[in-house]
């Protein structure tokens, strides 16, 4: 075996192990093999990371500078982003078992993320109010928070990193970001943009551990202001219980178990493709993956055999290789979970239209095949339980009314997919579906511009959009006497 790639945490503006010496493998889930490790931070170096954003966010020279001179910095880091995409889409695809042309697209494309940030820096502001007493300006402004927690995934981690750090830069606040154990080279990865790009030490800090004490000392950290996590919901009621401790304000992008919805009028093509890319793409590896597939009657049959055959020949294989369509699952621990669950629901009266099982061949790594269940019902306990993996449950309906009662019953809200040709319907589905994402005739579409978001379980708060760098920010109002004359007497009254 190579020796292991070393990697350090990025805390103050340097490059550091952790203080007790602790370190842990990162699995390549292709190999099942150890090909890097990383510091395993001590709940001293989770204080230090986050006393350093406490000190750049109060007397650093981030601090000191104009939004304008804010957002140049983003403006550097999404430049390089965008040149270093092959070799960071390389790193997340041997830590995550991802596919290389779908990871270095998407550090590419997230640099117009930091473009987008970078040019809201100096567009946040304050109001000048009406206000009903004689004599008085009165003004709102908007500062920052100050120390920003973002918890991140392994799963789409510099998507998520932009959409977190990305506005709480842009609005002043310095941030401490914990990356998953599971796979934490990419993040440290972006650590050397990050230095690159200039910004001062202490602004960004990156952090390497497990949840305890890692996350649980950052989540109830008394000076850290905000908590952006992305993960399951049993760790976001840990998460939230722990800001118990420090008031922070906490928003939460939870799991989801999306429906995606068929007409009997929809474009049968565009929705199997846009069904097999919502379950199938980035091998079911993500929180918006379009799981709970439901069929209208007439044309079920049509699409299923339409989308099996499509399955069927679905390549897995090394994702580092450019015609492999499918990769390995990131951990053994999800392969184990879906094979309990396709278990339980072929107990439950389920039936395995495809897949089902581990591949033969390739006979290494964490593979799991492309996977369709027929649901006889929507009581199956896999329904609505989210796998994060390549396994598709399948029911039918009749009417509208019907499958909108049968996508709501799900404890998840996050996304939801409608396919069809009236747009009347389609407007009807998207006003009524519990669903925080909707795409009408489209999957898994994201932007810098638009919010992402879901209800429910599927947590709080909105990652994008130009509301998202408000939400880094509070509010602050200043009354302004602009009259000469002096104030009354406080016990006279008039």
């Amino acid at each position: 075996m190579s020796e292991l790639k070393h990697y350090q945490m990025l805390i103050d503006g340097a490059w550091v192990d952790a203080s007790n010496g602790k370190r842990f493998d990162s699995i390549n889930p292709t190999t099942e093999q150890a090909w890097c490790d990383i510091p395993e931070a001590s709940e001293d170096d989770v204080n230090r990371a986050v006393e350093a954003a406490h000190r750049a966010f109060t007397t650093g020279p981030w601090a000191k500078m104009t939004p304008t001179e804010r957002g140049r910095h983003l403006r550097r880091l999404a430049e390089l982003l965008a040149d270093k995409s092959e070799e960071l889409g390389r790193t997340e695809t041997i830590d995550t078992g991802k596919m290389l042309k779908e990871t270095r697209w998407q550090a590419k494309y997230i640099a117009e993320f930091f473009h987008f940030y970078a040019g809201c820096a100096d567009k946040v502001h304050g109001e000048t109010l009406p206000i009903d007493k004689p004599d008085m300006m009165t003004i709102t402004l908007r500062e920052p928070l100050g120390v920003v927690a973002a918890v991140v995934p392994w799963n789409s981690q510099l998507f998520l990193v932009a959409v977190k750090i990305g506005p709480a830069l842009a609005a002043g606040n310095t941030v401490v970001l914990k990356a998953s154990e599971h796979a934490s080279a990419p993040m440290l990865e972006f650590g050397r943009l990050i230095e690159e790009a200039g910004f001062p030490p202490g602004v960004v800090n990156i952090i390497t551990g497990h949840a305890d004490p890692c996350g649980r000392v950052l989540t109830s950290h008394p000076l850290v202001a905000r908590i952006s996590f992305t993960g399951g919901p049993g760790a976001a009621r840990h998460v939230v219980r722990n800001s118990a401790e420090n008031f922070a304000q906490v928003s939460l992008e939870l799991g989801g178990k999306s429906p995606f919805i068929v007409f009997d009028d929809a474009n049968i093509e565009s929705a199997v493709n846009g069904s097999i890319a919502g379950i199938f793409g980035a091998s079911g590896q993500s929180c918006v993956a379009g799981s709970r597939l439901y069929l209208h009657n007439r044309i079920a049959d049509q699409f299923l055999d339409q989308m099996l055959g499509q399955v069927a020949n679905i390549r897995l294989g090394d994702p580092l290789a450019e015609d492999t369509q499918m990769g390995p699952l990131a951990t053994i621990s999800q392969i184990e979970h879906i094979e309990h669950q396709v278990k339980q629901a072929k107990a439950e009266g389920g039936e395995v239209l495809s897949g089902g099982k581990r591949p033969s061949d390739p006979n290494q790594g964490w593979f799991y095949e492309p996977t369709i269940i027929a649901a006889p019902d929507q009581n199956l306990t896999i329904v609505d339980t989210e796998l994060f993996g390549p396994v598709l449950s399948v029911l039918r309906f009749d009417d509208e009314d019907e499958v909108l009662a049968k996508a709501n019953d799900s404890k998840y809200g996050l996304a939801a997919g409608i396919f069809t040709a009236n747009q009347a319907r389609a407007m009807r589905m998207t006003r009524s579906v519990n669903a925080g994402i909707v795409w009408v005739n489209t999957y898994r579409m994201v932007s810098p511009i638009a919010a992402f978001g879901g209800f429910k379980d599927s947590g709080y708060g909105r990652e994008s959009g130009m509301q998202a760098i408000y939400d880094y920010t509070r509010p602050k109002t200043a009354w302004i006497n602009i009259s000469d004359d002096p104030i009354a007497n406080p016990f006279v009254m008039r």
